[in-house]
């Protein structure tokens, strides 16, 4: 995957997060892959650009945007 398919795919992430409320587990079986070559999920994680509110529930948390992660998608950061 080139890095301009791969920031578009990480810019369609952070939108479908950001685009109503996100339970962990709908995020996972949505965005989560195997293949080493579509790993948003995992780099959204490790990136910064999104975080687990658990909201004093012990399962399936909220997944929301850091403010990494819409500094991000409002165009005003890069991903490197």
């Amino acid at each position: 995957m080139s890095q301009l398919s791969h920031d578009l795919l990480m810019l369609e992430f952070l939108s479908w997060i950001s685009s109503q409320r996100r339970t962990y587990d709908e995020a996972l079986n949505l965005w989560q892959s195997h293949c080493p070559r579509h790993m948003i999920w995992e780099d959204a994680i490790a990136d910064g650009y999104i975080e687990f509110n658990h909201n004093g529930t012990g399962h399936d948390p909220e997944v929301t945007l850091t403010e990494n992660g819409r500094t991000l998608l409002n165009g005003n950061g890069r991903h490197d």
